[in-house]
């Protein structure tokens, strides 16, 4: 079911927004009943958009934009994250990894699909140091956002644009100019930083050191397994689709997501259960994801039918925004638009919203309108990084580094260092001129 987004007001956009606030704020203004009810919390406001929508069209076009959101935009994208979770979880690190500035900073060179993997071995390695939090800061910035620019693995906004046709290899042929840059000046700022609280610890007892070793080592041929799975639904590609409620489903989108389940599967199957209570591995943090961009696939229907409406619907505005006097796309206003919206509204749905804004066309955006969709690209995976609610790994990272014992920055002093880390650097990516993508200004 398509909603005429033409017809629909601003309010309707206005649980999609309570949502995300609430996802902000709940955590630090009401820390016991958050943790306790988040996912009733999620749900009253998915139904504050269902209910009104079974008033105003009926209880079956309800049903199928419900199911439209769920089993057409949140299905594979939660797959993927659970299941790089799952295999993750399962690799042990042992041995002597200590956190000192050469090792942390090799770390954090890493994909946002690999987090999972590292953000456990990062926590170990710094356990007995006094100063922690920065390097999960960084390592949510530089590993969780960052890292991930140039592959739709493991990293939800450009898994998205995947799903929507992008070429699985165009952000790393594209957008690699960009993501050198910004990592490589964030991680020297890493490594000053660290190296300056490094010096005024004490220094650790000295022992002999224990031989790194790696455990759960068939988890490692599992994410090959995943990246084959995901390569092959790109290429394979038969032309069967099934309609369930009037939301489309294409075999090899199923087949996909069948195979990364059963990899997930045979993760907890092959791992032994000590590799995992090794990891401290638990289930909370992919729940508390599960549950929340459930309730934000459900309330970002009538925002997306009200984009996709165009200059006849309520989001005209951002048309204008990011259209130059020439009728041109100006990528300025999308890089920052999107990536802004993004650090606060979540980069997966925010770069659907505009993908969609910008035509929502695959061949064109990776044709002639590359430089478009390397700004929205851009903005919604480097700017992702600027809270924690802006990207679905910032989510774990930030609740397994709670669960070991490290003290967070909170949502806004999280977002004020972020801020002064990666804004300047955003502002020299705008007027820099990068080929072979369009200048940003």
């Amino acid at each position: 079911m398509h909603l005429d987004g033409a017809r629909l007001s601003l309010v309707w956009a206005l649980p999609f927004i309570g949502l995300l606030l609430t996802i902000a704020t709940g955590p630090t203004l009401f820390r016991a009943v958050w943790h306790a009810h988040y996912g009733k919390i999620a749900a009253g406001w998915a139904i504050a958009v269902l209910v009104p929508l079974a008033a105003v069209y009926g209880p079956l076009p309800m049903a199928k934009a419900a199911v439209h959101g769920l089993l057409g935009e949140y299905l594979s994208f939660i797959i993927l994250v659970f299941t790089l979770y799952v295999v993750a979880g399962g690799i042990l690190l042992t041995g002597d990894l200590r956190g000192t500035p050469a090792t942390n900073a090799a770390i954090l060179v890493g994909t946002t699909g690999a987090a999972m993997i590292l953000v456990r071995p990062l926590i170990r390695a710094n356990a007995r140091r006094a100063h922690r939090a920065h390097v999960i800061v960084f390592f949510i910035i530089l590993v969780a956002n960052i890292g991930g620019a140039l592959s739709p693995l493991g990293d939800p906004p450009l898994f998205v644009g995947f799903l929507h046709g992008v070429d699985f290899l165009w952000p790393a042929q594209h957008l690699w100019r960009q993501a050198l840059i910004v990592a490589g000046l964030v991680l020297v700022l890493f490594v000053l930083l660290d190296m300056a609280l490094h010096r005024r610890e004490p220094a650790p007892p000295s022992r002999a050191a224990a031989p790194l070793s790696v455990r759960g080592k068939v988890n490692i041929l599992l994410i090959a397994l995943v990246i084959a799975a995901i390569m092959l639904s790109a290429l394979w590609q038969p032309g069967i689709r099934f309609i369930v409620a009037g939301t489309v489903m294409e075999a090899q989108n199923i087949a996909r997501d069948l195979a990364l389940l059963a990899i997930a599967l045979l993760s907890l199957r092959l791992t032994p259960r000590e590799h995992r209570a090794g990891n401290d591995f638990t289930w909370e943090p992919i729940i508390e994801v599960a549950k929340l961009f459930a309730a934000i696939f459900v309330c970002i229907v009538p925002v997306l039918a009200m984009l996709r409406a165009g200059h006849g619907g309520p989001f005209a505005f951002l048309l204008t925004a990011v259209t130059a006097h020439d009728n041109l796309p100006n990528e300025a206003a999308y890089f920052w638009l999107a990536g802004i919206l993004s650090a606060f509204l979540d980069n997966a749905p925010t770069y659907l919203v505009f993908f969609e804004l910008a035509g929502g066309n695959a061949a064109e955006l990776t044709g002639p309108l590359a430089g478009t969709l390397a700004a929205i690209s851009l903005g919604a995976v480097f700017m992702g990084a600027l809270s924690y609610i802006g990207n679905a790994p910032n989510f774990m990272v930030y609740a397994i580094a709670e669960e070991r014992g490290i003290a967070m920055p909170s949502f806004f002093a999280y977002l004020g260092w972020a801020a002064l880390i990666l804004l300047p650097l955003f502002f020299l990516l705008t007027v820099l001129p990068i080929p072979p993508i369009l200048k940003l200004s």
